[in-house]
């Protein structure tokens, strides 16, 4: 089924190369960032697996869980950690789930739910629709999907970038501009308004010698 912004993430047990998980249990009351793979050995999933582990500590930083996901057996992932290692630098440090039977790739509707058989038997081609990142709130429910093409990596600065004061703008009425890191720009009427941070970047502003007028606030109420 197709999943949308605002919807429950879809619950599961799985193997992983942590051990077997409920996936509900274990986001807990914390934020978490699912992120699937068409197949383990993958080129450019070795580089985005690599990078994830090299910046994960500022998920951790920001209280966010991390899991990747393949469609080969979990026990096939402790090679491909070792080949992720020696080659980007940086070994997975959070779990990767062994999808060897499709049932969390149908659930999030990254595969199609006639699909069966021996995963190590299907091409990386076969499963180029498992590209996809979810940001699952503690309400567990989804607040981003991105899905990339096997030929781009994946922009994990940019989940970040979601994730980060990510009690303020996902769920808030607050929205982050493009480009944006630490900016919080207000929409609508906040009778209690403090401001937080004034530090944006806009050559429009610069180009007219002008103060540049963009807050970050803190919002007590709204209507």
């Amino acid at each position: 089924m197709a999943l949308h912004i605002g919807d429950t993430a879809p619950d599961f047990e799985a193997d992983t190369t942590e051990g077997r998980i409920g996936f509900h249990e274990w986001i807990g009351d914390s934020w978490a960032v699912l992120f699937s793979h068409p197949k383990d050995f993958t080129p450019i999933c070795t580089t985005e697996l690599g990078y994830m582990a090299k910046i994960k500590p500022e998920f951790d930083k920001r209280g966010v869980k991390v899991i990747g996901l393949s469609v080969d057996p979990a026990t096939d992932h402790t090679a491909w950690a070792a080949d992720i290692e020696a080659t980007q630098g940086y070994a997975p440090n959070y779990p990767i789930i062994g999808d060897a039977d499709f049932n969390v790739s149908k659930l999030y509707g990254m595969l199609p739910p006639d699909v069966e058989g021996d995963p190590t038997e299907r091409t990386p081609a076969q499963n180029a629709t498992l590209r996809n990142v979810f940001v699952v709130a503690p309400d567990k429910k989804i607040k981003l999907i991105l899905v990339y093409p096997m030929t781009t990596g994946r922009n994990f600065d940019e989940v970040l970038r979601v994730d980060n004061g990510s009690d303020t703008t996902i769920g808030a009425p607050t929205v982050k501009g493009a480009e944006v890191k630490g900016t919080v720009v207000l929409v609508g009427k906040a009778p209690k308004v403090e401001v937080v941070k004034y530090k944006p970047k806009s050559r429009y502003f610069k180009r007219r010698g002008h103060k540049q007028p963009v807050l970050k606030v803190k919002i007590d109420s709204i209507s």
